[in-house]
Protein backbone atom coordinates (compact mmCIF):
# COMPACT_ATOMS: atom_id res chain seq x y z
CA UNK A 1 0.00 0.00 0.00
CA UNK A 2 1.38 3.54 -1.10
CA UNK A 3 2.02 5.66 1.85
CA UNK A 4 1.02 9.49 1.54
CA UNK A 5 3.59 11.59 0.74
CA UNK A 6 5.17 14.48 3.63
CA UNK A 7 3.28 17.42 1.11
CA UNK A 8 -0.14 15.49 1.41
CA UNK A 9 0.27 14.87 5.52
CA UNK A 10 1.62 18.37 6.09
CA UNK A 11 -1.73 19.34 4.37
CA UNK A 12 -3.71 17.26 6.14
CA UNK A 13 -2.36 18.22 9.30
CA UNK A 14 -2.78 22.13 8.05
CA UNK A 15 -5.90 21.68 7.20
CA UNK A 16 -7.05 19.62 10.74
CA UNK A 17 -5.69 22.99 12.80
CA UNK A 18 -7.18 25.38 10.38
CA UNK A 19 -10.54 24.03 10.79
CA UNK A 20 -10.06 23.62 15.11
CA UNK A 21 -9.29 27.58 14.63
CA UNK A 22 -12.02 28.41 12.69
CA UNK A 23 -14.59 25.97 14.84
CA UNK A 24 -13.20 28.24 18.06
CA UNK A 25 -13.92 31.45 15.75
CA UNK A 26 -17.29 30.33 14.80
CA UNK A 27 -19.35 31.13 19.02
CA UNK A 28 -18.37 34.47 18.29
CA UNK A 29 -18.66 35.38 14.31
CA UNK A 30 -22.49 33.89 14.78
CA UNK A 31 -22.79 35.98 18.25
CA UNK A 32 -21.59 39.40 16.36
CA UNK A 33 -23.62 38.16 13.15
CA UNK A 34 -26.98 38.39 15.37
CA UNK A 35 -26.12 41.08 17.94
CA UNK A 36 -24.39 43.07 15.35
CA UNK A 37 -25.63 42.88 12.20
CA UNK A 38 -29.32 41.76 11.87
CA UNK A 39 -29.93 44.51 14.18
CA UNK A 40 -29.02 46.99 11.45
CA UNK A 41 -32.17 45.92 9.32
CA UNK A 42 -33.94 48.37 11.57
CA UNK A 43 -32.18 51.51 10.41
CA UNK A 44 -34.82 51.53 7.48
CA UNK A 45 -37.31 52.75 10.44
CA UNK A 46 -34.95 55.84 10.44
CA UNK A 47 -36.17 56.71 7.14
CA UNK A 48 -40.20 55.55 7.85
CA UNK A 49 -43.15 56.75 10.18
CA UNK A 50 -43.07 54.44 12.25
CA UNK A 51 -46.84 52.93 13.22
CA UNK A 52 -46.82 50.06 15.44
CA UNK A 53 -50.09 48.67 13.67
CA UNK A 54 -48.00 48.88 10.23
CA UNK A 55 -45.12 47.23 11.60
CA UNK A 56 -41.25 47.88 10.60
CA UNK A 57 -42.00 47.02 6.59
CA UNK A 58 -45.42 48.20 6.50
CA UNK A 59 -44.90 51.70 7.48
CA UNK A 60 -44.81 54.98 5.33
CA UNK A 61 -41.23 56.01 4.22
CA UNK A 62 -40.11 59.74 4.87
CA UNK A 63 -37.17 60.16 3.39
CA UNK A 64 -34.69 62.22 5.43
CA UNK A 65 -37.40 63.74 7.49
CA UNK A 66 -36.42 62.21 10.62
CA UNK A 67 -32.99 63.43 11.01
CA UNK A 68 -34.31 67.03 9.91
CA UNK A 69 -36.38 66.87 12.80
CA UNK A 70 -33.73 65.48 15.33
CA UNK A 71 -31.35 68.22 13.73
CA UNK A 72 -33.42 71.36 13.75
CA UNK A 73 -34.89 70.52 17.06
CA UNK A 74 -34.01 72.56 20.23
CA UNK A 75 -32.15 69.62 22.35
CA UNK A 76 -29.69 68.89 19.11
CA UNK A 77 -27.42 71.23 20.12
CA UNK A 78 -27.38 70.97 24.07
CA UNK A 79 -27.15 66.73 23.80
CA UNK A 80 -24.54 66.84 20.86
CA UNK A 81 -22.38 69.46 22.98
CA UNK A 82 -22.57 67.40 26.46
CA UNK A 83 -21.63 64.12 24.52
CA UNK A 84 -18.84 65.50 23.14
CA UNK A 85 -17.25 67.90 25.75
CA UNK A 86 -17.91 65.46 28.36
CA UNK A 87 -16.22 62.50 26.20
CA UNK A 88 -13.08 64.53 25.18
CA UNK A 89 -13.00 65.07 29.10
CA UNK A 90 -13.26 61.75 29.41
CA UNK A 91 -10.59 60.66 26.66
CA UNK A 92 -8.03 63.10 28.12
CA UNK A 93 -8.22 61.92 32.14
CA UNK A 94 -8.41 58.91 31.58
CA UNK A 95 -5.67 57.75 29.38
CA UNK A 96 -3.35 59.82 31.61
CA UNK A 97 -4.70 58.48 34.60
CA UNK A 98 -4.06 54.66 33.37
CA UNK A 99 -0.97 55.17 31.56
CA UNK A 100 0.55 56.16 35.49
CA UNK A 101 -1.24 53.39 36.77
CA UNK A 102 0.54 50.99 34.20
CA UNK A 103 3.79 53.02 34.96
CA UNK A 104 3.26 52.18 38.99
CA UNK A 105 2.65 48.30 38.46
CA UNK A 106 5.52 48.28 35.66
CA UNK A 107 7.35 49.64 38.49
CA UNK A 108 6.36 46.58 41.50
CA UNK A 109 8.49 43.89 41.35
CA UNK A 110 6.63 41.70 43.48
CA UNK A 111 4.73 39.64 40.54
CA UNK A 112 1.99 38.45 43.74
CA UNK A 113 1.71 42.49 45.02
CA UNK A 114 0.75 43.43 41.07
CA UNK A 115 -1.67 40.30 40.88
CA UNK A 116 -3.62 41.69 43.96
CA UNK A 117 -3.65 45.27 42.69
CA UNK A 118 -4.98 44.60 39.43
CA UNK A 119 -8.05 42.64 40.75
CA UNK A 120 -8.65 44.77 42.87
CA UNK A 121 -8.21 47.60 40.48
CA UNK A 122 -10.08 45.30 37.38
CA UNK A 123 -12.84 45.09 40.66
CA UNK A 124 -15.07 48.08 39.71
CA UNK A 125 -15.46 47.44 36.11
CA UNK A 126 -18.09 44.31 36.81
CA UNK A 127 -20.12 46.56 38.93
CA UNK A 128 -22.96 47.77 37.49
CA UNK A 129 -23.91 51.35 37.42
CA UNK A 130 -26.34 50.85 38.82
CA UNK A 131 -25.08 49.45 41.75
CA UNK A 132 -22.60 52.04 41.41
CA UNK A 133 -25.46 54.61 41.00
CA UNK A 134 -27.12 54.13 44.52
CA UNK A 135 -23.28 54.04 45.98
CA UNK A 136 -22.98 57.22 45.05
CA UNK A 137 -26.33 58.28 45.94
CA UNK A 138 -25.43 56.97 49.50
CA UNK A 139 -22.18 59.31 49.47
CA UNK A 140 -24.33 62.30 48.01
CA UNK A 141 -27.63 62.25 49.59
CA UNK A 142 -29.21 65.63 50.62
CA UNK A 143 -30.03 64.78 54.17
CA UNK A 144 -27.64 61.59 54.83
CA UNK A 145 -25.16 61.40 52.28
CA UNK A 146 -21.44 60.64 53.64
CA UNK A 147 -20.61 64.14 52.10
CA UNK A 148 -22.87 66.08 53.63
CA UNK A 149 -22.27 64.69 56.92
CA UNK A 150 -18.61 65.15 57.01
CA UNK A 151 -19.46 68.90 55.65
CA UNK A 152 -21.71 69.42 58.34
CA UNK A 153 -19.36 68.02 60.78
CA UNK A 154 -16.51 70.63 59.42
CA UNK A 155 -19.12 73.37 60.17
CA UNK A 156 -19.78 73.99 56.32
CA UNK A 157 -23.67 74.34 54.75
CA UNK A 158 -24.60 70.81 52.85
CA UNK A 159 -24.70 70.94 49.38
CA UNK A 160 -27.48 69.42 47.29
CA UNK A 161 -25.72 67.61 44.78
CA UNK A 162 -29.00 66.61 42.60
CA UNK A 163 -29.75 70.20 41.99
CA UNK A 164 -26.67 71.72 40.98
CA UNK A 165 -25.33 70.54 37.40
CA UNK A 166 -22.21 72.28 38.01
CA UNK A 167 -20.55 69.51 40.21
CA UNK A 168 -21.61 66.97 37.45
CA UNK A 169 -18.71 66.81 35.09
CA UNK A 170 -16.72 66.50 37.94
CA UNK A 171 -18.77 63.73 39.45
CA UNK A 172 -18.90 61.80 36.06
CA UNK A 173 -15.29 62.32 35.07
CA UNK A 174 -14.48 60.38 38.65
CA UNK A 175 -16.76 57.99 38.44
CA UNK A 176 -15.94 56.65 34.75
CA UNK A 177 -12.25 56.79 35.65
CA UNK A 178 -12.88 54.86 38.67
CA UNK A 179 -15.33 52.01 36.48
CA UNK A 180 -12.43 51.75 33.57
CA UNK A 181 -8.93 52.49 34.85
CA UNK A 182 -8.03 49.21 35.91
CA UNK A 183 -9.00 47.79 33.13
CA UNK A 184 -8.36 49.34 30.54
CA UNK A 185 -4.30 50.29 32.64
CA UNK A 186 -3.68 46.64 32.26
CA UNK A 187 -3.44 46.86 28.15
CA UNK A 188 -0.79 49.06 28.84
CA UNK A 189 0.65 47.46 31.25
CA UNK A 190 0.78 44.50 29.24
CA UNK A 191 2.59 46.63 26.20
CA UNK A 192 5.64 48.08 28.77
CA UNK A 193 6.16 44.17 29.85
CA UNK A 194 7.76 43.95 26.20
CA UNK A 195 10.03 46.80 26.94
CA UNK A 196 13.59 46.31 26.74
CA UNK A 197 15.38 46.42 30.03
CA UNK A 198 18.73 47.18 28.23
CA UNK A 199 17.32 50.67 27.16
CA UNK A 200 16.19 51.16 31.37
CA UNK A 201 19.87 50.10 32.63
CA UNK A 202 21.61 52.10 29.75
CA UNK A 203 19.61 55.29 31.10
CA UNK A 204 20.24 54.78 34.14
CA UNK A 205 23.75 54.44 33.45
CA UNK A 206 24.11 57.57 32.34
CA UNK A 207 22.44 58.85 34.88
CA UNK A 208 19.01 59.37 34.49
CA UNK A 209 16.64 58.95 37.44
CA UNK A 210 13.26 57.09 38.10
CA UNK A 211 11.30 59.82 36.51
CA UNK A 212 13.75 60.52 33.64
CA UNK A 213 13.98 56.91 32.56
CA UNK A 214 10.00 56.76 32.97
CA UNK A 215 9.29 59.92 31.27
CA UNK A 216 12.09 59.21 28.26
CA UNK A 217 12.34 55.89 28.16
CA UNK A 218 9.32 53.90 29.27
CA UNK A 219 6.39 55.98 28.36
CA UNK A 220 7.57 56.36 24.63
CA UNK A 221 7.63 53.08 24.42
CA UNK A 222 3.42 53.27 24.38
CA UNK A 223 3.33 56.01 22.08
CA UNK A 224 1.66 53.89 19.51
CA UNK A 225 -0.44 52.06 21.54
CA UNK A 226 -1.81 55.58 23.10
CA UNK A 227 -2.51 56.50 19.48
CA UNK A 228 -4.77 53.85 18.42
CA UNK A 229 -6.78 53.52 21.31
CA UNK A 230 -7.37 57.23 21.27
CA UNK A 231 -8.37 56.95 17.39
CA UNK A 232 -10.53 54.11 18.89
CA UNK A 233 -12.12 55.86 21.39
CA UNK A 234 -12.84 59.61 19.43
CA UNK A 235 -14.73 56.84 17.07
CA UNK A 236 -16.86 56.37 20.13
CA UNK A 237 -16.95 60.37 21.16
CA UNK A 238 -20.35 60.51 19.62
CA UNK A 239 -21.70 58.42 21.93
CA UNK A 240 -22.26 57.85 25.39
CA UNK A 241 -22.08 55.44 28.28
CA UNK A 242 -25.96 55.03 28.95
CA UNK A 243 -25.80 53.55 32.62
CA UNK A 244 -23.20 55.90 33.74
CA UNK A 245 -25.51 59.52 32.45
CA UNK A 246 -28.71 57.91 33.42
CA UNK A 247 -27.88 56.00 36.88
CA UNK A 248 -25.82 58.57 38.26
CA UNK A 249 -27.74 61.63 38.01
CA UNK A 250 -30.87 59.28 38.72
CA UNK A 251 -32.55 61.31 35.77
CA UNK A 252 -33.17 64.04 37.50
CA UNK A 253 -34.14 67.17 35.14
CA UNK A 254 -33.04 69.72 37.05
CA UNK A 255 -28.99 68.17 36.23
CA UNK A 256 -30.21 67.71 32.15
CA UNK A 257 -28.27 70.57 31.40
CA UNK A 258 -25.11 68.73 32.02
CA UNK A 259 -26.02 65.06 31.79
CA UNK A 260 -28.69 64.86 28.83
CA UNK A 261 -26.29 63.36 26.30
CA UNK A 262 -27.45 61.50 22.82
CA UNK A 263 -28.16 58.09 24.12
CA UNK A 264 -29.96 59.62 27.21
CA UNK A 265 -32.16 61.49 25.04
CA UNK A 266 -32.70 58.51 22.52
CA UNK A 267 -34.48 56.90 25.67
CA UNK A 268 -36.36 59.18 26.49
CA UNK A 269 -37.62 59.58 23.29
CA UNK A 270 -38.77 56.00 23.08
CA UNK A 271 -39.97 55.57 26.27
CA UNK A 272 -41.68 58.76 26.69
CA UNK A 273 -42.59 60.27 23.67
CA UNK A 274 -42.85 56.46 21.78
CA UNK A 275 -41.44 58.13 18.66
CA UNK A 276 -39.26 54.67 17.17
CA UNK A 277 -38.44 57.09 13.85
CA UNK A 278 -36.39 59.82 15.43
CA UNK A 279 -34.79 57.82 17.93
CA UNK A 280 -33.57 55.45 15.25
CA UNK A 281 -32.23 58.53 12.97
CA UNK A 282 -30.43 60.09 15.95
CA UNK A 283 -28.89 56.47 16.54
CA UNK A 284 -27.74 55.99 13.23
CA UNK A 285 -26.26 59.58 12.92
CA UNK A 286 -24.17 58.76 16.17
CA UNK A 287 -22.88 55.71 13.87
CA UNK A 288 -22.45 57.54 11.03
CA UNK A 289 -20.45 60.60 12.51
CA UNK A 290 -17.96 57.81 15.09
CA UNK A 291 -17.18 56.44 11.16
CA UNK A 292 -16.03 59.38 10.01
CA UNK A 293 -14.08 60.90 12.67
CA UNK A 294 -11.93 57.17 13.02
CA UNK A 295 -11.37 57.75 9.36
CA UNK A 296 -10.49 61.43 9.48
CA UNK A 297 -8.32 60.89 12.81
CA UNK A 298 -6.77 58.28 11.22
CA UNK A 299 -6.17 60.05 7.77
CA UNK A 300 -4.79 62.81 10.12
CA UNK A 301 -2.27 60.14 11.91
CA UNK A 302 -1.12 58.79 9.19
CA UNK A 303 0.16 62.18 8.05
CA UNK A 304 2.00 62.54 10.69
CA UNK A 305 3.33 59.14 11.40
CA UNK A 306 2.28 56.39 9.23
CA UNK A 307 3.82 54.03 11.72
CA UNK A 308 1.05 54.62 14.48
CA UNK A 309 -1.84 55.04 11.98
CA UNK A 310 -4.30 52.26 12.94
CA UNK A 311 -5.06 51.22 9.24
Amino acid sequence: MKKPSSAKRHLKHTTVTTLQLHSMCLLPVILVFVFSYLPMIGIIMGFKDFRFDLGMFGSPWVGFENFEIFLRSNDFAKVAWNTVSLNVVFIAVSTVCQILLAVFLYEVRSRRATKVYQTVLITPHFVSWVIAGYMLYAFLNPQLGFVNRFLAALGIKGISWYSEPKYWTVILTIAYVWKNIGMNSVIYYAALMGVDSSLVEAAQIDGANKIQTTVRVVIPQLYTLITILTILAIGGIFRADFGLFYQLPRNVGALYEVTDVMDTWVYRTMRVVGDMSISTAAGLIQSVVGFALVVITNTVVKKIDPDRALF
